[in-house]
């Protein structure tokens, strides 16, 4: 369940404040391939299972970008903001991959607010998201969104 502000002001307060953790989400082959079809990334660690079966990995694995963009699906599910005319996706800082998402797994997203300051007609938000691989001990990827939510 999100974590509800009832304004965009009121994100001012919630430094350092731990969201909570959106759903899993199981990343199968075919989400995968139709990453690798969008970006034109076809390296066989991604889209050949029975090569990546005598691979590094042992399976294929999630592109790291794929895994990546899973955090604008993981965001809203941690933290929702009322009463604005819009929120947009300003980018994002750190980037880190530290474990790759083999296929099958499932992911989730935990948040945790970094910063908040006021820009021209809004309220901008780092949010930390880190998303996490069921059973594992290291996350798959780690990123600091950014985020503006204009009242």
């Amino acid at each position: 369940m999100a974590t509800r502000f009832e304004k965009p002001a009121d994100l001012l307060d919630a430094v350092g404040k731990h969201l909570g953790f959106s759903d899993w989400e199981t990343v199968d082959q075919q989400r995968i391939d139709q990453f690798a079809n969008a970006t034109g990334d076809h390296q066989w660690i991604h889209v050949d299972p029975e090569k990546a079966a005598d691979g590094p990995f042992g399976k294929t694995i999630a592109h790291g970008y794929l895994t990546l963009s899973m955090a604008n699906l993981f965001l809203p599910q941690v933290m929702q903001v009322d009463n604005t005319s819009m929120g947009v996706n300003y980018g994002c800082e750190k980037v880190r991959f530290p474990s790759p998402v083999p296929v099958g797994s499932r992911i989730r997203g935990g948040g945790e607010v970094m910063s908040v300051e006021e820009v021209k007609g809004g309220i901008q938000v780092v949010v930390r998201m880190t998303i996490e691989i069921e059973g594992a001990d290291r996350p798959a990827c780690v990123v600091d969104t950014i985020s503006r939510f204009y009242p």
